[in-house]
């Protein structure tokens, strides 16, 4: 009896030995983690899409709590959501402009022509490999989902002429179309910002013609119309400043090829914007919405 006992003791001892070792070394060692760092992750939304530059959200917790990240960091976050953050971490939250996905271009199957068929994977990435995809201007949408497939929110789809669109009161501003847009004709804007440049040519205005008749031609119309320089020319392409933008609509009236956008949509009080002069937005509903009738 005893040769069967006496084996299951020492086992027995030796592994409380190490329990108790491992538990004091388990004390010695520990790593405390702050508090806040869990209720912070508790408070965001889990997505984990990583718009916020941070490997997830816990990645964004641990920062937020650091102080190396704003409370106002996630741009998933609902209002309800930061106001939880704020008042873990114990500071208010300053205003900020909910960001949205715009899509420069606007050059679909109606207006710009294929140059070749392509045969493959249905996806832009893949497509562009072809000598730069399928479109007769080589720097507008082409029109196969690679954006919508990489959007969590579902705030994109391909409209029935081919050509991307956000879904405004979807998106996130996460920026994984961004991404994912192998013609970079992705960028984000403030929510409140009705006036776009809707194209990402930089070609010369007589090849820009030649293949699509609503791009930027870069005849500096638009440069000389706005009286707020909020308007330049990069490389044969109309930039907005959107900081100096009262979007009076001027350059949308003087746009010869109308690739400057006035989207038909009414924008809530609390998005409204004001530029650096403090001027509230100007723009006249009535009047643009017939003369640039674009609603993305």
């Amino acid at each position: 009896m005893m040769d069967i006992l006496l084996p299951i003791l020492i086992l027995g001892g030796i592994g409380l030995l190490f329990g108790i070792g491992l538990a004091i070394a388990s004390k010695i060692f520990e790593i405390e983690q702050d508090e806040r760092i869990p209720q912070v992750r508790a408070a965001l939304p889990g997505a984990n899409c990583g718009g916020c530059g941070y490997p997830g959200c816990d990645g964004l917790a641990s920062a937020i709590v650091a102080g190396s990240a704003l409370v106002t960091a996630c741009p998933v976050a609902s209002s309800d959501m930061v106001e939880a953050i704020s008042g873990i971490m114990g500071v208010t939250a300053s205003e900020t402009e909910k960001m949205i996905a715009n899509i420069h271009c606007k050059g679909d199957c109606t207006i710009v022509e294929d140059r070749a068929t392509y045969y493959g994977i249905h996806d832009c990435k893949e497509a562009v490999i072809a000598n730069g995809g399928t479109k007769a201007c080589r720097y507008g949408c082409l029109g196969m989902g690679t954006c919508v497939r990489a959007c969590q929110f579902d705030a994109l789809t391909i409209n029935v002429n081919g050509l991307a669109e956000v879904d405004v009161d979807k998106c996130t501003a996460c920026g994984q179309c961004i991404d994912a847009c192998p013609k970079g004709i992705i960028s984000l804007a403030p929510y409140g910002q009705v006036i776009h440049v809707d194209c990402s040519s930089n070609a010369k205005g007589k090849q820009v013609r030649s293949v699509c008749s609503v791009g930027c031609i870069a005849c500096r119309a638009c440069v000389r119309a706005c009286e707020y320089d909020a308007i330049e020319m990069v490389d044969n392409l109309a930039v907005i400043d959107y900081d100096k933008c009262v979007q009076c609509g001027a350059c949308v009236e003087k746009c010869p090829t109308k690739a400057i956008t006035f989207e038909g949509r009414e924008i809530p009080e609390e998005h409204k914007r004001k530029t650096d002069l403090e001027k509230p937005i100007a723009v006249d509903l009535s009047e643009l919405e017939e003369k640039a009738p674009v609603s993305k």
